[in-house]
């Protein structure tokens, strides 16, 4: 198979300082529909045996040089070898047209980083995890309802992506009529970017933010607008997705099997965050005694994308331990 080439970035142009507890790499591997995919690998300093291994994505619209790579270098400190990857058609990584989602090639994309963790010399294939963040923590779930050697699956501050695209927020747009109107103005979208030859971009994060926007606009705001969180690659503090690009998720539910995912699951949210009922809902559908939801006192979304203080990296070092054996 002919594989794409990427060109990367070899500086550290992370949102986060480095750590000196673990050794950075950049790598790639191809998905199942033969797009590369270009990644940071952390591994523990002076690791000399196999070790447990957890592939770390999101959030949605993010890049691999914010929350994911921050969550990734955080566990290699704690002795897992980690992987954050840019999805599909974003950031580092291939995929024509750019900016585009889509529930089966984005939950493919953790498949395939377990297909990478699995043949490394330094990790043991038997103890591969996952984590999602944001709109990837279900992407992460879809992935562990389908992919048996994804062993223990961790969703931070999730997103149900089908959800919000076909509902609306909480529930809001949760008609026949509304989504056909949905379906109407992406259609005519669709027939305007074929005209002009191009995708037109729906933009990032808004900027400035109205005054009367709901707190969670402004909460993104704080982070991917400013210097805490903006990346030059991350589609949410640029010009966004594509108008059309998420438009399979309304017709896409991804995780109508969640119920059956007999791997261990960690649901970690905040409090006060906007996105709660996500991982509530999705809690009340799983089922087997491996399975916890953690609500952080008082955090919001973006908490847990950068908050070192908020963020439980100790307890899901010990999730993982105790279910990667």
């Amino acid at each position: 198979m002919e594989q794409e080439k990427l060109i990367l970035t070899e500086e550290w142009d992370k949102t986060f300082s480095k750590s000196d507890k673990v050794d950075h790499s950049k790598v790639t591997f191809h998905n199942r529909y033969g797009i590369m995919l270009a990644a940071d690998l952390y591994v523990p300093k002076n690791a000399n045996k196999k070790l447990p291994a957890v592939a770390v994505c999101g959030p949605f619209g993010a890049v691999k040089e914010q929350a994911s790579g921050l969550y990734a270098q955080a566990m290699a400190g704690r002795g897992f070898l980690t992987i954050a990857f840019d999805p599909s058609f974003t950031g580092e990584s291939g995929g024509q047209p750019r900016y585009m989602a889509s529930p089966d090639i984005n939950s493919e994309d953790f498949q395939a980083a377990v297909d990478f963790l699995s043949v490394q010399e330094k990790v043991d294939p038997g103890r591969v995890g996952v984590i999602g963040i944001c709109g990837w923590g279900g992407m992460a779930l879809n992935a562990a309802a389908l992919d048996t050697r994804i062993k223990a699956a961790v969703a931070a501050t999730m997103y149900d992506m089908a959800r919000v695209n076909a509902k609306g927020y909480f529930d809001s747009e949760d008609s026949a009529e509304m989504r056909h109107e949905k379906r109407k103005a992406i259609s005519a979208q669709r027939t305007l970017d074929y005209r002009n030859g191009f995708y037109a971009l729906g933009g990032g994060v808004a900027d400035p933010v109205p005054e009367d926007a709901p707190f969670f606009v402004k909460d993104y705001y704080d982070y991917y607008k400013t210097a805490r969180g903006y990346h030059v690659r991350s589609l949410n503090s640029n010009s966004g997705w594509n108008v059309t690009g998420c438009q399979s998720f309304l017709n896409m539910p991804i995780l109508q099997y969640a119920s059956e995912i007999r791997s261990a699951v960690l649901l970690i949210h905040g409090e006060k965050a906007h996105s709660c009922y996500f991982s509530r809902d999705v809690y009340r559908q799983l089922t087997g005694g491996n399975k916890e939801l953690m609500i952080i006192p008082d955090a919001v979304h973006t908490d847990l994308y950068d908050r070192m203080d908020v963020i439980p990296f100790d307890k899901m070092a010990e999730f993982f331990l105790e279910y990667l054996r």
